[in-house]
Formats: C-alpha cells, structure tokens, sequence
C-alpha cells in the first residue's frame, strides 16, 4: 500500500524585489520518506525550505502539511504542527548547555501553567521529569552523553551540529527538515550523521527533507530526488534516475560528464 502524502508543495513561487527565488515549484512528499533536495548554490533550496516551515511566505502557491494548508499558521506555530527544523548555519544558544538547548525545545509539549510552576513540587515537577526522561534518550541516541552539560559555544562545528539535531527531535517531528546537517564535517563526522538520519528514519518512521551537498551520500540515502536550478524544479525521481539525467548533469558540471557521485 502507498503511504499517504504527507507534504505537498504546489506551484510555489518566491520573489524578493525583482530576484525570482523560486519558480513554480511543485512535488510530493509521502509518509515515511527521505527525500533530498539539490541543486547548485543559489538554486532556491533553503528558500523552499524557509517556505515549508514559515520562515518565509511564498508569494504564490501552497504547501500542505497533512492537509493543513501553512499560509493559514502562524510561523511559530509550525513546529506544534510536527514540522521541526535545523539550519545551515547552526542556530544554537550558544551559552547554554547541551542539555538546557534541547529542553528549550521542549517547550511547545510543556502544559503546566503560571501557578503550577510557582507551586513546583507537583504537576510541573512531574512534567519537568517526562520532558528532562525524553531529552536524555535523545542525549543517548546522540552519543553526545560526554557534552550534556558543557556550554555548546565551546563546542566543536560538528558536535555542535548533533546538538542542533537534538534540539529538532526534542520537537518530536513528523517531519524533519535538515539543511545541509553535514557542512563543515570531517568524512568521520559525516558517516556519523548519516547514520543518525537513518536511524530516526526507521526507528521512529519519521519522514525527512534533506538539504545536502554530498551527491555521494545523497545517493545512498535518500528515496527521491528533487532538483533545483536558479528556482525551477528541472528533475525530479529516485538517485538512479536522477544520476543519469540529462538535465541535472548540465546545471551542475555543464558539460555531458556523469556526475560523479559514487557507485
């Protein structure tokens, strides 16, 4: 049986004065899924993705989040939706610690009101304790036990980015938008971070939305492929096709070459 869809982005168009940053953009995202999307520098990727978790408004078109038209919610209510997300520069309050980073993101699932904290030693003890239980498996699935409590400003560029990623399945997402999670790693790092995504794939079901520049790894994960090219969608199928297409190999080496990602 087919998943159902779960992100629908239909002919969505972007402008910024005169700047086109996106083009009539459309595509499906179903249940379950990883699907990445790539594209040159400049091609619109992370303005689409500004769009899905509104950042950004599209100037035309919709994006349906499981029936839910976004254009009707308000940007910080997104995340309330099961939309959570990372950035490609990393977005972090950098003097806090690791552990407080990812209870900050608890806060949209916390429900204990005014009173209820002033008088601690009840409900809101209780819920700290679940919200304090659910950070600390995600601190284990991480691997980052070693930094729960050290100030992520002091951190280096790749754990920094597991923190952020942390911090997003805090959200408890249905769908988890990453852009480019694994910039600035070492090869080392970037296997780990694979993994990780792979991991939260098929344990937990959650369908994926990928930003990422290594084709190489694009191609071993992801389901699907959308490509991008100065804001218009030019390919879209599985790593397969996409590999091969005509099209995608002219916007990235301009020339008839394969595109060199690996076997």
């Amino acid at each position: 049986m087919t998943p159902p869809t779960q992100l629908e982005v239909d002919r969505v168009s972007l402008t910024f004065g005169r700047v086109q940053a996106l083009s009539n953009v459309s595509f499906q995202v179903r249940q379950g899924e990883i699907v990445a999307i790539i594209g040159p520098n400049g091609a619109g990727k992370t303005s689409l993705l500004n769009c899905i978790n509104g950042f950004y408004r599209p100037t035309s078109g919709q994006i349906r989040f499981e029936g839910t038209d976004l254009a009707q919610v308000p940007p910080h209510r997104v995340a309330s939706l099961g939309i959570a997300r990372t950035f490609q520069n990393i977005a972090l309050y950098t003097g806090l610690s690791t552990l407080d980073n990812l209870m900050a993101a608890r806060h949209i699932h916390m429900r204990s009101g005014m009173l209820d904290c002033i008088i601690y030693w009840g409900r809101a003890h209780r819920e700290d304790l679940r919200h304090r239980e659910k950070v600390e498996e995600i601190i284990d699935f991480l691997e980052i036990e070693h930094i729960r409590k050290a100030v992520v400003g002091s951190l280096p560029h790749g754990l920094r980015k597991r923190v952020e990623l942390g911090r997003a399945l805090a959200l408890e997402p249905r769908i988890l938008l990453l852009d480019e999670p694994m910039t600035g790693m070492n090869q080392e790092e970037k296997e780990d971070m694979a993994r990780f995504i792979l991991d939260i794939h098929e344990r937990q079901g959650t369908t994926v939305v990928l930003i990422e520049h290594d084709m190489g790894l694009v191609m071993d994960i992801a389901d699907r492929i959308v490509v991008l090219d100065f804001g218009v969608k030019i390919a879209e199928g599985s790593p397969a096709e996409i590999k091969n297409d005509p099209a995608v190999i002219q916007a990235y080496l301009g020339t008839d070459l394969t595109l060199n990602v690996g076997s």
